[in-house]
């Protein structure tokens, strides 16, 4: 199983005007990974609200992102680590449900941008991979 788990700010700038993390996140979604269902809705809901793609756009980046990446679920367990995680770190429960994800998955990183870079969470780090 593959231990990295991608955050959604990350598959996001596959879309981005600024062409070096555009191709580094390509790059990284080459090399396949681990997201869960929250980082699918959430690049949904970007795409559709604040990039306004049209939904055969969406559905095009969803394929990619589903196509190189292991698809984990939302549970029952993962919400309420998720809730030990967000009164723990402070987080907010949407961080907080992408970590208890990439740890339920066996991840050992997390590749994002939105938290802080080496922030340890039950063996989990969190990696910038754009710094």
């Amino acid at each position: 199983m593959n231990t990295v788990f991608i955050d959604s700010n990350v598959i996001l700038y596959l879309l981005s005007s600024d062409s070096a993390k555009a191709d580094r996140a390509e790059a990284l979604l080459n090399k396949g990974g681990v997201i869960s269902v929250q980082v699918l809705n959430e690049v949904t809901s970007v795409c559709l609200r604040k990039i306004k793609m049209s939904w055969d756009e969406i559905d095009a980046v969803l394929l990619a992102v589903k196509t190189a990446c292991n698809v984990v679920p939302l549970t029952l367990e993962s919400h309420e680590k998720a809730v030990q995680i967000a009164k723990r770190y402070q987080l907010s429960l949407y961080d907080s449900n992408i970590c208890a994800s990439a740890i339920a998955s066996g991840a050992k990183v997390l590749l994002s941008e939105d938290m802080q870079n080496g922030l340890k969470i039950d063996g989990l780090i969190v990696k910038n991979p754009f710094a």
